[in-house]
């Protein structure tokens, strides 16, 4: 099973599509689906509306979903579970999203939220840390996480690229554009991908991120006092700043709907 895609009501399609267009990297199919590389129908469903998440789709063989469905969470998030329909891939571009890496949610009960993903959802439970729970639906280390944020929304979505370069590369030409990082870049404990954060024209947190770690079965679960970081540090490498007040009030911008 794979994470597929993420649908969400924007306030201007057409503007958020010309941007994950021509400045993100996606191709677009339809007016109000936009794809990666990778041989996925989509990655990101657009309607018109109030600005919210709307769901998050899974795809797999039939034996690997069962019955195409949805489901709700806890938090009042959805679930969507659908038998993949493989697409021809695109011709592999060194700075184009491939497919989507993972979502992170804001959660009211996150750990809650953890135990309807591995209970009903049959996921598999990766780290946790003192903000986060990260879980997974394959060996990729997460396809979805749970920050401890007292609220119900989209904290972000993350763009799978091919190297640790696309992922600068995509810094730069985001940067060209007037989009300056809110974070990034850096290397995360958890998952150990690189990555970098900025805030789209449509309002939401997204990531370019690459080097996602791949997990055995013999994986062993980290806690809290596993990922910790010196005074001063969000990552690894402690050579990136953080926008806290632009990232929070991206982290609010989409509730579910």
């Amino acid at each position: 099973m794979k994470l597929q895609s993420v649908e969400l009501r924007v306030a201007d399609v057409a503007k958020t599509a010309e941007f994950f267009e021509k400045v993100w990297g996606l191709t677009p199919v339809g007016s109000a689906k936009l794809r990666g590389t990778a041989g996925l129908p989509y990655l990101i469903g657009l309607e018109q509306g109030k600005p919210s998440i709307r769901s998050i789709t899974f795809c797999g063989t039939r034996a690997e979903v069962g019955k195409e469905r949805e489901v709700k969470g806890p938090d009042g998030e959805t679930y969507r579970f659908v038998v993949e329909t493989p697409v021809a891939p695109l011709a592999a571009e060194r700075d184009r999203p491939i497919q989507l890496s993972h979502v992170v949610l804001n959660s009211a009960d996150a750990d809650a939220a953890e135990r309807f993903a591995i209970e009903t959802l049959g996921f598999k439970v990766s780290d946790r840390t003192r903000h986060m729970n990260f879980v997974r639906c394959n060996r990729t280390h997460h396809c979805i996480s749970y920050a401890r944020a007292g609220i119900s929304t989209l904290n972000h979505i993350a763009f799978e690229v091919e190297s640790i370069d696309a992922v600068m590369r995509g810094i730069g030409r985001m940067r060209d554009a007037g989009f300056a990082p809110v974070w990034g870049p850096g290397r995360h404990g958890p998952g150990n991908n690189v990555f970098g954060y900025f805030v789209g024209p449509h309002g939401g947190v997204i990531e370019y991120t690459a080097e996602v770690e791949e997990l055995d079965e013999d994986y062993k679960v980290g806690g809290p006092e596993d990922w910790k970081w010196p005074a001063g540090r969000t990552d690894q490498w402690g050579v990136s700043s953080r926008d806290n007040e632009r990232i929070a009030a991206a982290e609010r911008a989409y509730p579910w709907s």
